[in-house]
């Protein structure tokens, strides 16, 4: 009974469809391809298809529809976007719509295949092994696929069998394997409305004709971020990122290689940031390593935590930036993905360091850089010393006030000074004499006898 009312339910719908075809005239068709895998730039791009396709006041929308598959979250608003698009939308699958693509060809209004072509294999695997990810995720996609299907009047047991193995339909699916289906099995079961070779065999079939198809094209701004969304381009800007910090906190205040540097960081993150894969967290981790690194540097001199701790958060923040990851995530990272990353950031590191050891001695001799910042060095050797007491203490006699551990503060003639030993340690209260001045400290020594 229950196969009955479904059939009911689909022949009802395909009659809705044709009606509204038939009284609403399609005069402009906009037209998109979903070609390569379900990730964040694909997410990006079938959301300014569609807000396009509603600026040009389409009357109905075309995917073409090519893909394996890929994340779950994206697929999840793709099809989201589909089933609220205020026109028809129609799915044209052009060989394959497996995985990811399968959920989103279930959201659109008409579903049509070319032969040879299949849609299905739903179940959700690992990025890294591609082994089936845990029951979760298994379950939440079956939840989407049901639901999916329930919107668009299709049977919602078929899509379930498209995720998850263990749900055996009599003469449909057999238990131990996902479904996936055929040209004719889809027409059979109500998962597609006809086999046409393509999109002009489809609409010529609906009986609409003179209609204006206008195809989604990437603006002069997608094209600019995809160049620097580029391994080789986010290697380079990753080198200047860690160049010009390094120069600055070597030069402070010269502004040039800071500016570099944090025109380098906005080329770098704002794309991927822009097609999703740069979280405000992973940004924030990138600035604070930095802010980590300055202090260990400027504050608390020395190798130690911060520093440490500064490092790993540049480090972290560039490599997490360019990773589709869900916060500490990576079940669904492909590995190749992750490989990438980590080999982009690393390299770039190395180059920059040799880059850096390279330019160090150079850079002095520049009479460009000489002009902006004090390259020369007053040797001692030259006569060059410097010293904040005047002469007439070397020689004086006096007493230490805090213990010279080695360095410390003395007491001559009732005022207070600081400095330093030759290495070895001084009680308080020990006599010491003046045996330099130079410096910020005066040096001293032990009083015998």
């Amino acid at each position: 009974m229950s196969r009955f009312l479904i059939c009911i339910l689909l022949l009802l719908g395909s009659l809705s469809q044709q009606i509204h075809a038939q009284t609403t005239p399609i005069e402009r068709i906009y037209l998109f391809k979903i070609d390569r895998d379900i990730d964040p730039a694909m997410n990006r791009r079938v959301k300014l298809a569609l807000e396009n396709a509603t600026k040009e006041e389409a009357d109905l929308i075309i995917i073409e529809m090519d893909t394996y598959g890929g994340a779950v979250n994206d697929a999840d608003d793709i099809r989201t976007m589909i089933l609220e698009a205020p026109v028809p939308v129609y799915t044209f699958i052009n060989k394959d719509a497996a995985s990811a693509g399968a959920l989103i060809s279930i959201a659109s209004d008409s579903i049509y295949m070319a032969p040879g072509s299949s849609i299905g294999a739903a179940t959700v695997v690992s990025g890294t092994d591609g082994s089936a990810a845990p029951d979760k995720y298994q379950s939440y996609m079956r939840s989407m696929m049901r639901s999916t299907a329930e919107a668009t009047g299709r049977d919602p047991k078929i899509a379930e069998a498209m995720v998850d193995e263990k749900i055996e339909i009599e003469g449909i699916s057999e238990k131990g394997s996902v479904l996936t289906l055929s040209v004719s099995e889809a027409i059979k079961y109500g998962f597609c409305e006809g086999e046409y070779r393509s999109i002009d065999a489809i609409l010529e079939a609906q009986g609409i004709e003179d209609a204006e198809i206008i195809s989604y094209s990437v603006s002069g701004t997608e094209q600019i971020i995809s160049f620097f969304l580029n391994p080789a381009i986010s290697g380079i800007l990753i080198l200047i990122i860690i160049g010009g910090i390094y120069f600055e906190l070597q030069t402070p205040g010269v502004g040039f290689p800071l500016a570099a540097s944090i025109v380098a960081t906005i080329l770098y993150f704002i794309p991927y940031y822009l097609n999703g894969l740069a979280e405000n967290w992973e940004v924030i981790v990138f600035v604070a390593g930095v802010i980590l690194l300055a202090i260990e540097l400027f504050v608390v001199p020395g190798f130690g935590i911060f520093g440490i701790l500064g490092i790993i958060g540049i480090f972290a923040g560039l490599v997490l930036g360019m990773l589709p990851n869900q916060n500490f995530d990576f079940q669904f990272v492909p590995a190749e993905q992750l490989f990438t990353a980590l080999l982009t950031v690393i390299l770039a590191a190395i180059t920059a360091v040799g880059l850096i050891f390279w330019l160090t001695p150079k850079v002095n001799s520049w009479k460009a850089f000489n002009t902006i910042t004090l390259a020369t060095t007053q040797d001692r050797g030259e006569g060059y010393t410097s010293t904040f007491y005047p002469e007439s203490l070397k020689g004086k006699t006096g007493v230490v006030h805090s213990r010279l551990r080695p360095s410390g503060r003395i007491e001559i003639e009732g005022e207070i000074f600081d400095a330093y030993s030759r290495g070895e340690f001084i009680e308080q209260g020990e006599k010491i004499v003046v045996i330099s001045t130079e410096g910020t400290s005066l040096k001293v020594k032990k009083l015998e006898g």
